[in-house]
């Protein structure tokens, strides 16, 4: 390592260690939150944040350092509980991996995240936890990630000028309110035995809160790349006709069928960044408050017009943000890749369901993508496809986990 790439990472985390700062004095051990027995303390999320920062990650909040601690409780459980447990020496490859990313050996990462005032046993936990996730995912769904040379091709034909592909699908999203959380699963797994698509629209009719319901949950071709990744993942590993099993999302259970999958004329482009603005309405999915929310799709074109709609309210009603696709919530990407710029979805709600969700997307930001061999290609899909498992077990995880926030 030169001293000049050691003199720019010392002077970063340099300004990141002042902004790291807390404000003021707390009980370092004080609960924050408990994961099915297991606590996690103030002093985890300080430094759960304060190692992000370091790293300059997207998403060093509090909030978010809590999500992730209790995403991890629940990696471990699972891990523990399978009976995986990560040698030494696979651990230090790990840390030693990690810290090759900014050029520098365990001992000088270590040394770097221990001057931000981050424990070195922070840095450990992580790395170990994700390296254990990471082999529970292989070890139960590796057998099914099965590539091939059409998938691959398929791939390619993204990544160029040759076309892209597009996905037929229906869905179903079953609202789950805190009290019939196990009634709505009881009907997701009902729906997820479909044998048929006309068995799954029976079900969409029956069950989904969705506008599609009237068309027994069928959607029109989608752009695969407008998915969330994770459903990608899953939708590519099915074939014509079978279901996803259910995905617990806020206030919500999920399913999709997968009818038809088809490479198309033109080039299907990346997408570096979504746009889309969030207006929230009380009252949930009651009657009157869908009939205000029609009223409003009516009236509104662009989401800078919801900022009219939201003048005098509080600021919590509307919010509008720019991020990239892996960063969006699954819930809100599912319903974003069904909308052209300037549509509108009122199929989510917040609070437990006592707020409705005016969910308006403003645009897609593209980007280029680089040319691949079909090696790196295979591999990226196989990765997708276990990033795509690997997320719906952890929403699964969640679901079943009793979860209490201080």
């Amino acid at each position: 390592m030169s001293g000049k790439t050691m003199k720019r990472f010392g002077l970063a985390l340099a300004v990141t260690l002042t902004a790291a700062l807390p404000v003021a004095a707390q009980n370092l051990f004080a609960p924050v939150a408990t994961v099915d027995g297991s606590v996690i303390t103030e002093f985890e999320v300080q430094q759960r944040v304060r190692f992000l920062q370091v790293l300059n990650a997207a998403g060093a909040t509090r909030q978010s350092a809590i999500d992730a601690l209790i995403d991890d409780r629940l990696r471990l459980a699972a891990t523990t509980s399978a009976g995986l447990a990560l040698t030494p020496d696979g651990l230090a490859d790990g840390l030693a991996e990690f810290a090759n990313r900014a050029s520098l050996s365990t001992e000088e990462f270590v040394q770097a995240l221990e001057g931000s005032g981050v424990a070195v046993e922070t840095f450990r936990d992580f790395v170990r936890v994700n390296l254990s996730w990471r082999e529970l995912v292989r070890a139960r769904y590796g057998n099914r990630v099965q590539v091939t040379e059409a998938d691959i091709e398929r791939a390619l034909s993204t990544t160029g000028n040759t076309g892209g592909i597009r996905v037929l699908i229906s869905e179903i999203i079953i609202p789950a309110p805190p009290n019939e959380q196990a009634s709505a699963m009881a009907r997701a797994e009902q729906a997820a035995s479909s044998t048929s698509e006309a068995e799954f629209s029976n079900y969409a009719r029956q069950y989904s809160a969705t506008a599609s319901r009237e068309n027994g949950g069928r959607l029109n071709w989608v752009d695969l790349n407008t998915l969330p990744e994770s459903l990608r993942g899953v939708l590519l590993g099915l074939t014509p006709g079978e279901v996803t099993d259910p995905l617990p999302i806020p206030n919500a259970v999920a399913l999709f069928q997968l009818r038809d999958i088809e490479e198309t004329g033109t080039a299907s482009p990346e997408y570096a960044a979504v746009e889309y603005a969030a207006y929230y309405m009380a009252g949930g999915r009651s009657a009157d408050t869908l009939a205000r929310a029609a009223q409003l799709k009516s009236q509104v074109d662009v989401c800078d017009d919801l900022y009219g709609v939201a003048q005098g309210q509080p600021e919590t009603v509307l919010e509008r943000t720019s991020v990239a696709p892996a960063q969006l919530p699954q819930d809100i990407g599912f319903e974003l890749a069904k909308l052209d710029p300037g549509e509108v979805s009122t199929t989510l709600t917040r609070a437990n369901g006592e707020t409705l969700m005016f969910l308006m997307l403003c645009g897609r930001t593209s980007a280029m993508n680089e040319e691949v061999d079909r090696e790196e290609v295979a591999m990226q899909l196989r990765q997708q496809i276990l990033t795509g498992y690997s997320d719906l077990l952890l929403e699964d995880l969640r679901a079943n986990a009793r979860i209490t926030l201080e």
